[in-house]
């Protein structure tokens, strides 16, 4: 009876939590996202509530959090490529905690106010764009390219448990000790996440090339990305979807706070819909890539986000408005994660080990230079038009986005998840 008990909890023999490389880098990933929650919610809610930022403002913390990528992305990619990748992941999650830590010891000085967020969210975004492409990389050093959309479901997976109780706990967290203050909770669990990745073993032996010149390393990247279709498509796509996520992200808040009329705890009540989401699409996302194939999946990723800005947008502002506000969020989460899970694997199945880095910050490059329009429309929208036309521009772009993606050849035509040659394998660029 007691083995029987056992091996209802016990994982499946080739599942990939067995491994204890992947499980640490896993539980990281774990820790980590219960303090993204934190902030998450609690980085707006100090400029909307705090310091009583407007949509503009709103729109302009945003982009301050994305222009790190597309001032930064190429060089790190040269950069990164001759490196290790595990030490830059573990540094970036210490600077990420002492940025957010920073908000409570200005706010404890009498020094916070929107400039200072500004700072915090370029510091959060120009480590990213290092220490988030060699995370990716990483993954890529712990589980075979074969089984990488199930890795970015089992990580999704792990983000969803976050999702589910992490804005609950930040919320009451914030209520109890206001925004900045929450902020430390983030900081501390960053630091565990880093002092896990420590205990990590990656074999990666990097080989400086005699002849290697960033310039030329860099366009070799560029032009790598530039003579892949495939590549070109997903940048297209994912790039477009984030010109619409960018422009409901800013003012999605406040529309919770002014129009919905939700505290900080409600709004953190309302916020477990994006853990709903990420569980069944973590649960079900490898399933519907393999029976529709990547491509199509991610269509219907862009597709299921578009729904629900849209229905946000029209919704009443009453009982019904915060359910369709907890409904928008699971849509986003499940569409982020049936878009994210294969546009990763995707990008990295078609790529040699030697161009990884390159790769990776061209591709986030590209498909972030129009989040800055993107957020910069959704607060202009917000704040001249109202905060509605702002989610109702993001739900009808992504609409329209899905429809033209899903009659792109390309897209319609990954069926499965395509493999390197033993040359490609071999490239060293």
């Amino acid at each position: 009876m007691k083995n029987k008990i056992l091996d209802m909890f016990s994982l499946p023999e080739r599942d990939l939590l067995r491994d204890l490389v992947y499980r640490r880098l896993w539980t990281s990933i774990l820790i980590s996202s219960f303090g993204a929650q934190v902030t998450m919610l609690a980085l707006p809610l100090t400029a909307a509530l705090l310091l009583h930022a407007s949509a503009t403002q709103m729109g302009m913390l945003t982009f301050m959090e994305i222009l790190p990528f597309v001032l930064l992305s190429l060089p790190s990619g040269v950069w990164l490529d001759r490196v290790r990748k595990l030490p830059v992941y573990v540094v970036g999650e210490i600077m990420i905690s002492i940025s957010v830590a920073s908000v409570p010891v200005a706010w404890w000085l009498g020094y916070l106010n929107m400039s200072w967020l500004y700072i915090v969210g370029f510091m959060i975004g120009m480590v990213n764009t290092t220490a988030g492409t060699a995370s990716q990389i990483v993954l890529t050093q712990i589980v075979p390219r074969d089984r990488l959309v199930e890795a970015h479901a089992k990580n999704a997976l792990a983000t969803s448990g976050a999702e589910v109780a992490g804005p609950a706990t930040a919320g009451a967290l914030i209520k109890l000790l206001g925004a900045p203050i929450a902020l430390l909770a983030d900081a501390i669990l960053l630091l565990t996440s880093a002092l896990i990745l420590r205990g990590i073993h990656v074999n990666e032996v990097r080989e400086p090339r005699a002849d290697a010149h960033f310039w030329r390393d860099l366009k070799a990247g560029l032009s790598f990305v530039a003579n892949k279709p495939l590549l070109i498509a997903l940048a297209l796509t994912v790039g477009g979807w984030q010109l619409c996520y960018n422009a409901a992200l800013v003012v999605q808040i406040l529309f919770a706070t002014r129009e919905l009329g939700l505290s900080e705890q409600a709004v953190g009540l309302s916020y477990m819909g994006m853990g709903v989401g990420t569980i069944i699409a973590s649960v079900y996302g490898s399933r519907i890539s393999r029976d529709i194939g990547p491509g199509p999946c991610m269509v219907l990723g862009v597709a299921v986000c578009g729904l629900g800005w849209g229905l946000l947008a029209l919704a009443p502002a009453n009982n019904w408005g915060i359910a369709a506000f907890g409904f928008m969020l699971m849509c986003f989460s499940i569409g982020g994660v049936l878009i994210f899970i294969n546009f990763l694997a995707l990008r990295q199945a078609v790529t040699p080990e030697a161009m990884l880095g390159r790769m990776t910050s061209t591709m986030r490059w590209l498909i972030l230079i129009p989040a800055g329009p993107g957020a910069l429309i959704g607060g202009w929208l917000g704040e001249h038009m109202g905060l509605r036309y702002a989610l109702g521009f993001a739900g009808g772009a992504a609409l329209l986005l899905a429809i033209l993606a899903a009659k792109n050849p390309i897209i319609r035509g990954i069926t499965a998840l395509p493999r390197l040659s033993k040359q490609e394998e071999m490239q060293q660029v």
